[in-house]
């Protein structure tokens, strides 16, 4: 009843006129105790806020696996607030995101434990690299519902083999390239014109 009777008005002034709509957050609601079914029928004008509102709801399943791991919640909800393929998170970010008050080496075990126990859930792969002295943590993927998709290679595309002469540091810039469409050919033709 409460989201129902939550009301959401739009106005807009001009010197001569004022225009304004007025909704619900619900345009209807039925539920049934006995059945126990909730049925929500959103304004469909008002998309964008239960776009939103549907991604939050999809990270209560993770927050309820995670049940008693408040280290491990607050890395899944920065971490899902990230854009897609987001870039490699430094382990000093994850330590601020934690506030946590303990010395350093205590507070990277933390994050260390936190992201294993996103990793055991289903949640999320990582790889962690090192970068000169900053340590960072690679997402190879997310999952929300804590399920695979269909399709795992989708999820997971298999980066061509690198030679292995390789430094792990080349490795990385070699699948970032590759990650945005730029082949060694590409490379050696940019040399080649200059």
């Amino acid at each position: 009843k409460r989201i129902a009777g939550t009301v959401i008005s739009f106005s807009r002034t001009t010197e001569k006129h004022t225009k304004e709509y007025i909704t619900h957050l619900v345009q209807s609601a039925y539920y049934d105790t006995e059945k126990d079914i909730v049925q929500l029928q959103a304004d469909p004008r008002l998309f964008e806020l239960y776009q939103f509102d549907r991604k939050v709801l999809l990270q209560l399943k993770a927050i309820n696996a995670l049940k008693r791991r408040e280290s491990a919640q607050a890395l899944y909800t920065f971490i899902e607030s990230l854009p897609r393929d987001p870039a490699p998170i430094s382990l000093a970010r994850l330590r601020a995101r934690l506030n946590l008050k303990s010395p350093v080496f205590s507070q990277n075990q933390t994050v260390r434990r936190a992201m294993e126990q996103l990793r055991e859930i289903g949640y999320l792969d990582y790889t962690e690299i090192q970068r000169g002295r900053t340590k960072l943590f690679c997402i190879h993927y997310r999952r929300p519902k804590l399920k695979p998709p269909h399709d795992e290679s989708a999820e997971n595309p298999q980066l061509p083999a690198t030679p292995g002469d390789v430094s792990p540091e080349m490795a990385e810039k070699l699948a970032l390239l590759d990650k945005l469409g730029i082949t060694l050919d590409d490379l050696e033709k940019l040399f080649k014109s200059r």
